[in-house]
């Protein structure tokens, strides 16, 4: 598990702490929120602690900009790819085609742009505590979404997605729903409530979308309900 765990980190983080091997970090997905939580009190403490001398606003900037610093802008690129995808059209394969080309189409760019700028608004509303509350569930959601989408869906083509898919199973789709449940119950209350059933939600309408577009899911499309869901939980939190 320890082995597995340390995939997991530098597969979702900068940090090179294990094997890079795609099967080891599949095997082992169901930990992504024990990730999620780490990288939540290390950049939620971050801003808690700026939110005391520096304008909201800039603190936002700064938290937005270690997300992308300790993930790699990992997932952000997924974002990209998947909005391309979408906005493509003709077929599915044409969609898949469109959302696998190394470059950038205009869809991705302003995908991206937005759910950046929106995280950085949304995290400017809250400072102190709930600031740092909202990073920290905001990112434990974001890894489990990623988790519950490749243990209800199935791969639109071989790739990284696929053997997500494959090596999920509803035992690891429980134990990380326990994970991800426990820290949430206990820090976020009503909200925390609120917060998991709004990423569930979002979730499960990406994969709709994805599944009618492209067949199933890609890795693509698990980066973007990472992306996509870590703002719907920020959004939520600040909200209620």
């Amino acid at each position: 598990m320890l082995r597995g765990l340390s995939s997991v980190v530098s597969f979702l983080t900068i940090i090179p702490t294990g094997s890079s091997d795609l099967s080891i970090v599949a095997r082992h997905m169901y930990l992504f929120p024990l990730v999620g939580m780490a990288l939540g009190l290390a950049i939620g403490s971050a801003a808690f602690g700026l939110s005391i001398f520096l304008d909201p606003l800039i603190v936002g900037l700064i938290a937005v900009a270690l997300v992308a610093i300790l993930t790699g802008i990992h997932h952000a690129d997924g974002l990209a790819d998947f909005a391309d995808g979408l906005a493509a059209s003709g077929s599915q394969k044409n969609k898949i085609a469109a959302m696998k080309d190394s470059s950038t189409g205009s869809a991705g760019t302003v995908a991206t742009v937005l759910c950046i700028v929106g995280l950085v608004v949304a995290l400017s509303l809250s400072e102190g505590y709930d600031l740092f509350l909202a990073i920290l569930l905001g990112e434990i959601m974001a890894k489990f979404s990623m988790v519950l989408m490749a243990g209800v869906s199935q791969p639109a083509s071989q790739g990284s997605g696929s053997l997500f898919v494959d090596m999920m199973s509803r035992k690891k789709l429980f134990f990380s729903g326990v994970i991800t449940l426990v820290p949430i119950m206990v820090l976020g209350s009503t909200a925390g409530l609120v917060i998991f059933g709004a990423g569930v939600t979002v979730t499960l309408f990406l994969l709709a979308i994805s599944t009618r577009s492209f067949g199933g899911i890609t890795g693509d499309a698990l980066g973007a309900t990472n992306e996509l869901v870590r703002l719907t939980s920020v959004m939520v939190f600040v909200a209620v």
